[in-house]
């Protein structure tokens, strides 16, 4: 069997794999090569026909479709080489791909970098535990999605949503457009997991109920589903309040309750995956714990905003590139902490010297919040915000030319800035007089505003 040579190959023919391709190639990769299991490139972006894409990376507003031919149409100006369905089999650990394609057939390809940019799938009732009997008319949000948009298919006239995702949020809009009656998005939790303007133009502008702290405690139907019986949940325990369920007859539940990084691939080949993402753990040059293996996009956190990954991608294609060039990486050696409020960091290592922008998102909506980085008790930088939630991420520009490895890890807080303040005065008063209860004191007033939510 001939092995092909390549110096980057990248795993994914969406927005990430896409953008990072072409910064591969702007950086100077001889051999770039981009391996798809679909017969199209775009990923995900092929079914999102609705507007909101580009504005910051192209300063106007476009589809996704339009947004991904941007990038189709900036390869096809290289020598990028594209494999169309295309299925990777194995990753090795000297960066070898095992893949079997129905133009090549069972080949093998040799590369001196990789890029993991696999994208995400979404949970599946199994998860859920929804109890009830198995009718047709069940489906994801985005199979939905994908039904209405590709296929010219209405999956449903009557329905209900189970979760306040974006997608869900969009698929509201949609079938209302279409025709259908969209009776109730319902949440877990006492707050939408969606961005604030899908709330807005998806449901409110179209009076679409959202149920926060509800959830499906039934299916019914035998066949086909004739009805969803909901509850409201308490908020501590998540569990249903007897006594509150009621029933809606409808014909389709749509299941929008996350996104899960698509790592198999990468779990095989030993890259270590963050618990709270499920993608990869990586540094700033998003290089996993695997050398010349980088991970950009929904493979490695699940983004708000495509124009958020391909910031990402290009970073993570420019970095691979250099790799496979050099073969030299600095070490990255400092460790990222998530602090009171924050889920988590990406990267998760950074490079003390450096200038690099932290990703995050946090646990629970507040308003007024300081998002502080601190290193052993010194301010990396201050960062005000009016509003945070968890359905939008955050960013966090840190210069570390003064960071240093030994002083520890860099914390990354949402903090409310009333009681930020006041521990903060406190801090710097007792720290002067040498007191060493003061960091203690601090510490609490962070896990005091966890609980300090909208």
């Amino acid at each position: 069997m001939q092995i092909k040579h390549v110096d980057v190959a990248i795993i994914g023919g969406g927005p990430a794999g896409l953008a990072a391709a072409v910064s591969a190639k702007e950086q100077g990769a001889d051999k770039v090569l981009v391996l798809e299991r679909d017969t199209v490139l775009g990923g995900i972006l092929n079914q999102c026909i609705h507007a909101g894409f580009g504005l910051h990376t192209f300063g106007k507003e476009l589809t996704g479709p339009e947004y991904a031919l941007q990038y189709i149409e900036m390869l096809q100006k290289t020598d990028v080489e594209v494999w169309l369905d295309t299925m990777v089999l194995s990753i090795g650990q000297d960066r070898s791909i095992t893949m079997v394609s129905s133009e090549q057939g069972f080949c093998k390809v040799q590369a001196k970098a990789i890029v993991l940019a696999m994208g995400c799938r979404e949970r599946p009732r199994g998860a859920l535990a929804i109890p009830g009997t198995r009718p047709a008319g069940v489906y994801a949000a985005g199979t939905a999605q994908r039904m209405v948009n590709l296929e010219g298919l209405l999956p449903g006239k009557d329905v209900v949503i189970l979760g306040s995702g974006d997608i869900g949020l969009i698929m509201a809009r949609r079938m209302t457009f279409e025709g259908a009656k969209v009776h109730a998005v319902c949440e877990l939790m006492s707050y939408s997991g969606g961005l604030q303007r899908n709330i807005v133009q998806c449901l409110e502008d179209l009076d679409i109920p959202l149920l926060l702290s509800h959830t499906a405690v039934k299916i019914h139907g035998d066949q086909r589903v004739e009805a969803v019986t909901i509850a409201e949940v308490d908020d501590k325990t998540k569990k249903p309040i007897q006594g509150t369920e009621r029933t809606i007859p409808c014909d389709t539940l749509l299941l929008s309750v996350g996104l899960l990084p698509e790592n198999e691939l990468s779990q095989a080949l030993g890259v270590a995956l963050s618990p709270v993402t499920g993608g990869p753990e990586v540094d700033d040059s998003f290089m996993t714990c695997v050398e010349g293996v980088f991970a950009c996009g929904n493979v490695l956190h699940v983004h708000d905003l495509v124009d958020f990954v391909s910031q990402e991608a290009q970073q993570a294609g420019a970095n691979a590139a250099q790799f496979a060039m050099t073969g030299r990486k600095e070490n990255a050696d400092v460790q990222m902490q998530a602090g009171a409020n924050v889920r988590y960091t990406v990267p998760q290592r950074v490079t003390a010297g450096h200038k690099v922008k932290i990703r995050f998102r946090v646990g629970a909506p507040q308003k007024k919040v300081a998002i502080v980085a601190r290193q052993n008790g010194s301010v990396l930088k201050t960062q005000r915000r009016p509003v945070v939630a968890p359905g939008e991420m955050e960013t966090l520009a840190l210069d570390l030319s003064g960071v240093a490895a030994e002083n520890g890890p860099i914390s990354v807080m949402g903090v409310i800035m009333e009681y930020y303040s006041m521990c903060e005065q406190k801090y710097r008063k007792e720290h002067m007089q040498g007191d060493p209860q003061c960091w203690m004191e601090f510490v609490q007033c962070q896990l005091f505003s966890y609980h300090s939510t909208v």
